[in-house]
């Protein structure tokens, strides 16, 4: 399994939540930013913080970054300048973390769109700058009570990210039925989502959400992405016990290398670091 050394001192501990849940679906309204669209989506269920997952819309603008190489030795890696696509662009998948900055509403998502010629694109979307333009977009949220993802500076990567919070109004209820959970750098994630099941004593779980980033990736099918830096989205997650009771975690990715490659798989287990870091909700089954 590939790591990185990123600049600062790093714990390798998992960050979690327990949090209450609430399933919900929704249209999206067109003529606002995706930020403020979501943001209405998520003020509609009194919800100030959750995940989501985001299916069709047409955008234009659509301003975007990708994952880059690092211009300096503050970061190990970065992001590219800003993009902006040419013509409207539709989108296919995206995969939402939804919270606060700095006590605004904020969001980090990470987008499998096609462009105006109908060429397949991924990466991380500016949401204050996309505009929606037309009603088919539809947003799948779960809508957390008790915790929420706010972004707070973090000492390993440099980078300020969403973390995973108890949130001031109260704690989760007692029968709460999900985490909230950061990935740090350098653990893999199939593992990570195994252990935390393990020392829940839950049997399977779900994916919710799932936004961050790996070093490569190695996937099931023996395929190997080799530019390291990347931008991932889950489209399917699961843990479930095998035969012999052990817990396996099934996850199905999209991402973009550095070099621009789309890629999409099944992740194989034990092989497929976190390369900043990933957020996401586990749902108990």
């Amino acid at each position: 399994m590939r790591l990185i050394q990123h600049p600062g001192p790093s714990s390798g501990r998992i960050e979690s939540v327990p949090a209450g849940l609430q399933a919900f679906s929704q249209p999206l309204a067109p003529g606002f930013s995706l930020l403020d669209a979501v943001r209405a989506a998520f003020d509609a269920e009194g919800a100030t913080s959750g995940v989501a997952r985001l299916r069709g819309g047409v955008f234009d603008p659509w301003p975007y970054v990708m994952p880059a190489l690092s211009r300096s030795p503050a970061h190990a890696v970065y992001f590219s300048e800003r993009f902006e696509a040419r013509g409207p662009i539709r989108l296919q998948e995206a995969t939402i973390t939804y919270g606060r900055r700095g006590g605004q509403p904020w969001l980090h998502a990470h987008v499998d769109w096609r462009d105006a010629d109908g060429q397949p694109h991924c990466g991380h979307v500016l949401p204050h700058e996309a505009m929606l333009t037309d009603d088919s977009a539809r947003l799948d949220g779960w809508a957390l009570n008790g915790a929420g993802f706010e972004v707070q500076p973090d000492e390993e990567t440099n980078f300020s990210l969403f973390r995973p919070v108890l949130t001031p109004v109260g704690m989760p209820p007692p029968d709460a039925r999900a985490l909230a959970l950061r990935v740090p750098p350098n653990v893999d994630l199939c593992a990570a989502l195994e252990s935390v099941c393990r020392a829940q004593g839950w049997h399977s779980a779900t994916v919710r959400g799932g936004v961050g980033s790996t070093v490569g990736a190695a996937f099931e099918d023996g395929r190997v992405v080799e530019p390291f830096v990347t931008e991932t989205l889950v489209r399917h997650g699961a843990i479930r016990a095998d035969a012999a009771g052990a817990l396996r975690a099934e996850v199905d990715v999209t991402l973009v290398d550095h070099l621009g490659g789309r890629h999409q798989g099944r992740l194989a287990r034990g092989c497929n670091a976190v390369l900043v870091t990933f957020e996401l909700l586990l749902e108990r089954g």
